[in-house]
């Protein structure tokens, strides 16, 4: 086991190739046009997903009425090609847990939502299938660096309020969200905790507002986010020049102490936080990735309450690591407006890396803690 040092590596990746905002502050503002008090479930019976069956996959056959997801590569129900995701903004602090549906993601983001607490985080959940939710959240206020992110998949950004800081993004013509529009679920706990989607509430803010459930013509490059592999087929980091064996990633997220740890026996990466592996209340599955994406990025803080924008948009190339199948590979990535996508690139060739079907897991982790990147 060792640490693998940041410094340098981020030295090599960027002589190899040349070429906003989290916060969470005591002026945050939530809305308050939450339905109807619910009481809390004990456990949801998600939707039945469809999935390829094992022979399908060996063959490299699509099954019939079905395509592959763009955010997953997966395959899924054709009734949905066209349907836009949703991102929802989930509480990260301990006394929010345990979460509702967020193993129901297909992408999930943690960013430092501020730069006091220890550098708290909070979670946006990307799903294609929003229509199998059953509670999701608890939901808390947004950033402009999710409102950025969000459209990259041209999402409906899910929150409840926010700063004055994203108004300017909210007038963006790709920028659509819904906004303290959903149900109050008694938990036991103070009322900032007690906001999530339930089955149900997308519909009614679809339909109350008249956004499409269908994407739209921000949509960028037929969403393809990611270079999936052709479906069937494996990517095997393990030869990649500067690959590392990666069975267990420390992030630098103090507050929240995230780790990802490699489960052998499912091929995926298992989210831990707070010393505990992370578990759905819904269905008690551990919250788990086929990829992760860790990006380095620096920000700039806005003001004294821990406001702050990720530059995620620039014409430069950032360092970073991708990782699965229990080991990382180290790649660079760059965003170069608010209408492309973010990409990922091997440092030295400049092409696009190629990644595995299934989940993942994208961090932002700030320019000025990369070399507390642990990678063991």
């Amino acid at each position: 086991m060792r640490k693998i040092n940041k410094k340098l590596i981020s030295l090599a990746l960027v002589a190899a190739m040349t070429g906003v905002i989290a916060g969470c502050g005591k002026s945050d503002q939530t809305s308050d046009n939450s339905s109807s008090m619910y009481t809390m479930k004990d456990g949801g019976q998600a939707s039945a997903g469809a999935s390829a069956s094992t022979q399908a996959a060996a063959n490299g056959e699509i099954p019939a009425d079905m395509y592959l997801s763009e955010l997953t590569g997966e395959p899924i129900s054709d009734e949905l090609k066209n349907q836009r995701p949703v991102a929802v903004m989930v509480d990260n602090e301990k006394t929010a847990l345990l979460h509702y549906g967020t193993d129901e993601s297909d992408i999930v983001y943690e960013m430092m939502n501020s730069t006091l607490n220890k550098r708290i985080t909070r979670l946006m959940c990307v799903i294609k299938d929003w229509g199998k939710i059953e509670q999701l959240g608890s939901i808390r206020s947004t950033r402009p660096t999710n409102i950025i992110l969000a459209a990259e998949y041209d999402a409906v950004l899910c929150h409840d309020g926010g700063p004055f800081y994203n108004n300017d993004w909210f007038k963006k013509p790709w920028s659509v969200h819904f906004s303290g529009t959903f149900s109050r679920v008694s938990n036991g706990k103070s009322r900032e905790f007690t906001e999530y989607v339930v089955k149900g509430d997308l519909d009614k803010n679809f339909q109350r507002s008249g956004v499409s459930t269908e994407y739209n013509e921000y949509r960028v490059d037929d969403g393809k986010h990611f270079n999936f592999a052709p479906y069937g087929q494996t990517v095997d980091v393990k030869g990649a020049e500067g690959a590392v064996e990666a069975k267990d990633i420390k992030l630098p997220f103090y507050h929240n102490g995230s780790e990802l740890k490699y489960n052998e026996q499912t091929g995926t990466y298992d989210y831990y936080e707070y010393g505990s592996i992370h578990k759905d209340a819904e269905d008690g599955k551990p919250l788990s990735f086929k990829n992760l994406f860790i990006q380095d990025c620096d920000f700039t803080q806005l003001d004294p309450n821990g406001y702050l924008i990720y530059n995620c948009i620039s014409q430069k190339m950032m360092n970073g690591w991708y990782v699965t199948n229990g080991y990382a590979r180290p790649m660079v990535w760059n965003k170069k407006d608010d209408q492309t996508l973010t990409k990922y690139y091997d440092a030295k060739s400049g092409e696009e890396i190629q990644v595995n079907a299934g989940k993942s897991y994208v961090t932002l982790i700030p320019s000025d803690t990369w070399s507390e990147v642990e990678i063991q």
